[in-house]
């Protein structure tokens, strides 16, 4: 009983002390505490977290600057390499229009030595043109200067091309003389001079007479009759058709034929000068000298007169033009040139 009166005493206590008040503070304090601890491991927690972001951040900030020495070196590297492009195609741009200069120079001189050489050609072939009558070798010329600016083809030189085959077109309307033919019938007659017979050379067939049969004499008699003979056998009587064709000596024949040569010798020169009467008087000389002083009775003699008379028969004269205009054209262009 003592004991169940002690336990009402006790609750009654506990009662006392187990106020709403005081439980409500308690837990209050508790909720305080597990607050407080809740708050402090969150701000651990965050401290840690933060601890992490700050390490990363610095690792990441190290790494940055490792980055922006390595960006910065490779940038001083790049600037040096660009510097150095720079410098390279500076170089280049100066070689380049070194070189374009150069080429222009090159071309320039290129062309200068065409024309020049072009220049030459038709100078050559102005004075074979006036010298010599060879209107073949003038076209050609002027057709080889053509060809040769038409290779360079520039629109510069297209009324230098058009004066030079201006000239080409007169020269070929031209009426054709051939020179060459004529002078290698010239020359071929001039070098059968020394060959052709005089008319003074003539042989007489000499009539024989019969010997009559020796009749018996003495030696002194006989050796008399057969000089005889042989002295009427060294003279020889000749009959002559003209009284012009003359004995000629050795030495008067000797400038006979020098003189017929010369003759035809000036023919020719009156060739390449288009002088037909000088030209035509050499030759009907010449043919005059043939008639008169060589035998008309041979063959050679026959073949000379007939190419003489073809070679009269060829007309001869023809008024050449001068390549003035094409010279002229490329004094133009020169001197454009060198403006």
């Amino acid at each position: 009983m003592a004991d169940i009166q002690e336990k009402p005493d006790l609750l009654d206590k506990l009662g006392a002390y187990l106020n709403p008040a005081l439980i409500f503070a308690l837990l209050a304090l508790v909720l305080a505490g597990w607050g407080w601890w809740q708050t402090r491991l969150e701000l651990t927690a965050i401290r840690h977290e933060l601890s992490e972001h700050l390490t990363a951040a610095n690792e990441a900030a190290q790494e940055s600057r490792i980055l922006s020495q390595q960006t910065a070196y490779n940038n001083r590297d790049l600037t040096l390499r660009v510097a150095e492009i720079q410098a390279k195609l500076a170089d280049s741009q100066n070689q380049q229009l070194a070189l374009e200069a150069l080429y222009r120079d090159m071309a320039k001189s290129r062309d200068d030595w065409t024309l020049a050489d072009i220049e030459q050609i038709v100078l050559i072939a102005n004075q074979q043109l006036q010298l010599d009558g060879n209107v073949k070798g003038a076209i050609i010329a002027l057709q080889t200067a053509d060809a040769r600016l038409q290779s360079i083809d520039k629109p510069q030189f297209t009324n230098l091309r058009r004066t030079l085959n201006a000239d080409i077109h007169r020269l070929q309307l031209l009426p054709q003389v051939d020179t060459v033919g004529i002078t290698l019938r010239l020359d071929d007659l001039i070098a059968e001079v020394d060959h052709l017979p005089l008319a003074s050379d003539q042989e007489i067939p000499i009539k024989m007479t019969k010997r009559s049969t020796p009749v018996r004499t003495d030696e002194a008699t006989r050796f008399s009759a057969e000089m005889w003979q042989e002295l009427k056998s060294l003279v020889q009587i000749r009959r002559l058709d003209t009284p012009d064709n003359a004995l000629l000596a050795p030495e008067q024949s000797y400038f006979l034929r020098q003189n017929l040569k010369l003759r035809l010798l000036t023919a020719r020169i009156a060739l390449f000068a288009h002088d037909e009467v000088s030209y035509k008087a050499d030759l009907i000389a010449a043919k005059t000298w043939l008639s008169q002083y060589f035998n008309v009775n041979d063959a050679r003699t026959q073949n000379s007169i007939a190419q003489i008379d073809k070679l009269i028969s060829s007309p001869v004269s023809i008024r050449l033009p001068g390549l003035e205009q094409s010279l002229n054209a490329l004094r133009a262009s020169r001197l454009a040139r060198d403006q």
